[in-house]
């Protein structure tokens, strides 16, 4: 016997396996009663309460079980996280969102005073924050007040209990068969549509990206513990092949991927940054190019937001804003390229690191650890950087795949106003496994280098300033490692010079923490504590062995060349004087404050040319690649990035 409708004919409402009082009656008790004139069953082990709330939601709304996890997966690996909202207020495991509530108690703003084109030859551009977000939510932001409507459970419900959560996305699922005409049916392989239109999209690329992702998810299976202690697996389905041809009758909008560059696995639409004159001999908000003919594309940034997406595109089709090349969805993973390859954008406040980058900006705020990133556009995003990096030969890589937070400054003045995002609570480690390039111990235990590598799910350093400064910030997994003066947890943390201010353990204060997946030479040994040569001095972090927070690696180091006491640290690789042509004026070669001691080591990521691209006119003619005879490496010195000159430095194994 199953749970009679309260209204069998309602097209709007919960199918006809699930009335709206014997729902609430379910997420009330986690979903983990058995069905009306059943046995009753054994409960089921705490850790695994939320498996049965999938399966008793799936029973309940007669929507599969593997696609109800397969949608989960997508939105949020299956994590609850502790009933905070991401970035796009999506709440639970389903990621019902619900942005109007999440918005309201927001007080998000960008960080950080640096000049985004970084070109000393042009006046500094200073953008005003992001505005406030649109007034408007569309729908993909308010599917959890839609699922209370359907399930008749309470709104806070739906946000704080993830099986009352799992039920809503199930009443969704089951609304969206019904609107495409199609029967409930127990083959997964039927629900292609329903799934592409619970992504939310408004066109048929995007929608369609989304179910594709969703069922690679429920063919290759998934399993993993959540945030919440939860173990939750999903079995492999390899021969599952849905019909896409479903989504024809939906009545979403045709895209179009005409213009851009991406690859195919993913929905992507041409939104152009503009190229407009304003006056005064003034333009943005890029500079046009021919890269990689004019000149390599070195480097891939990856940025967040600090805003929310439709605010965000109203700023990238300013021409007196910034621009960056693509911009990511939270919601579904859909991207919207704006400046072409060719192109240089005005993203990382660092000319040479703009001249030669690709800039990705991702829907989110760096500030609030509890505002998850999807993994849908954790995979769209590395679909994304594994196709351009292919493209242009761009190595997969913490010195070639830079966050914002490592791109340096470009002088002394520069350092203490450059943005921190994507900030610690970015999964680097997962964002690599997408990448088909996991971070892995590559040398033996004795190496003279190691990889950043720390657990994230159950590596929670303690950060402050998230909301108030100086409060602690929400304990959270993070990619970021702590770094001390000594082996010693109440010794003095690590001081950058640059910043010129006590260290913290503010979110944004970078001075004593490494990033997942950056390496470093191995500086000393003491127990579980590790040291590593950090902004020119020996920095420590707690590194046990039954618990390591990195692992050995094989890399190339420099050193400085025998007889050098020290040599000087650089935030660009620009020519020397002599190499720039007649009408293009000389750019400053000046070190930062920093020094390579003898006998130090970094790890580098490769020699790099000295280049410099002249373009301070609207109008391209005049615009130059300046290339020297210096040669630079570039090293991992800090937190950031930074360059010495080849001249200086021996390159040894470590």
């Amino acid at each position: 016997m199953r749970i009679p409708a309260t209204e069998p004919g309602r097209a709007a409402g919960p199918s006809r396996r699930a009335g709206r009082a014997g729902l609430v009656a379910l997420a009330a008790a986690a979903l983990t009663l058995p069905l009306l004139g059943a046995a009753p069953d054994p409960a089921p082990p705490a850790t695994a309460r939320l498996q049965q709330a999938f399966a008793s939601a799936s029973a309940a709304y007669d929507v599969p079980q593997s696609v109800l996890l397969g949608v989960s997966y997508l939105q949020s690996r299956w994590d609850a996280h502790g009933g905070a909202p991401s970035v796009t207020g999506g709440y639970g495991p389903m990621h019902l969102t619900d942005a109007r509530t999440a918005l309201a108690s927001a007080g998000h703003h960008a960080t950080g005073s640096e000049d985004p084109r970084g070109d000393d030859a042009r006046p500094a551009l200073r953008p005003s924050e992001l505005g406030p977000d649109p007034a408007g939510l569309p729908d993909r932001l308010t599917t959890l007040p839609r699922a209370a409507r359907l399930t008749g459970l309470d709104a806070e419900a739906l946000r704080e209990d993830p099986a009352a959560n799992v039920a809503g996305g199930a009443a969704l699922l089951a609304e969206a068969q019904r609107r495409l005409g199609a029967p409930a049916s127990d083959d997964p392989a039927d629900w292609y549509g329903a799934v592409a239109l619970f992504s939310g999209a408004d066109d048929r690329a995007s929608a369609a990206a989304y179910a594709n992702e969703v069922f690679a998810v429920i063919r290759d299976g998934e399993a993993r513990v959540t945030d919440a202690g939860q173990r939750v697996a999903l079995d492999a389905r390899p021969d599952l092949a849905p019909d896409p041809s479903v989504l024809e009758r939906a009545g979403l909008r045709k895209g179009s991927a005409a213009g851009t560059e991406c690859p195919r696995t993913v929905s992507c639409e041409w939104i152009p940054a503009p190229y407009e004159e304003f006056g005064e001999g003034d333009y943005g908000n890029h500079d046009l190019g021919n890269r990689p003919a004019s000149q390599r594309i070195r480097y891939i940034v990856v940025h967040d937001t600090e805003g929310a997406w439709e605010g965000v595109l109203n700023m990238v089709q300013d021409p007196t804003y910034v621009s960056w090349q693509y911009s990511l969805r939270s919601t579904d993973g859909y991207i919207a390229q704006h400046v072409k390859a060719k192109d240089v954008a005005w993203h990382a406040g660092n000319w040479y690191v703009n001249a030669a980058s690709i800039g990705l900006e991702h829907e989110g705020f760096l500030t609030d650890p509890d505002a998850w990133y999807t993994e849908a556009m954790y995979r769209s995003s590395a679909r994304l950087v594994k196709y351009l990096a292919a493209k242009y030969r761009i190595p997969l890589d913490r010195q070639h795949i830079l966050g914002h937070d490592t791109v340096p400054g470009t002088t002394t003045a520069t350092i203490p106003g450059m943005h921190t995002d994507p900030g610690p609570y970015w999964d680097w480690r997962h964002y690599f496994e997408l990448l088909g390039s996991p971070l892995k111990a590559t040398g033996p235990k004795t190496s003279g280098a190691v990889t950043i590598r720390p657990d994230y799910d159950t590596h929670r350093p303690v950060f402050t300033g998230c909301e108030t400064a100086g409060e602690p910030c929400a304990p959270h997994g993070s990619s970021a490692v702590r770094l001390y003066s000594d082996h010693d947890e109440n010794s003095p943390l690590i001081k950058d010079i640059g910043l010129g201010s006590t260290p913290t353990t503010g979110v944004n204060d970078l001075s004593s923490r490494v990033s997942t997946g950056q390496q470093y030479a191995v500086a000393d040994r003491w127990g579980d504590w590790t040291a590593i040569w950090y902004l020119g001095q020996k920095a420590w972090f707690r590194n046990p062995a039954k618990n390591p927070v990195a692992v050995p690696a094989r890399a190339e180091v420099i050193t400085p060349r025998e007889g050098l006491d020290s040599v000087p640290v650089y935030g660009r690789a620009y020519p020397e004087a002599s190499a720039y042509p007649a009408g293009v004026p000389a750019q400053t070669v000046s070190p930062l404050p920093y020094r390579v001691l003898a006998g130090q080591k970094y790890v580098t990521g490769g020699k790099v040319p000295s280049e410099y691209y002249y373009a301070v006119t609207f109008d391209p003619a005049s615009h130059r690649v300046v290339r020297g005879e210096e040669q630079y490496y570039e090293i991992q010195f800090g937190h950031r990035v930074g360059f010495v000159r080849a001249a200086d430095v021996t390159v040894v194994s470590s």
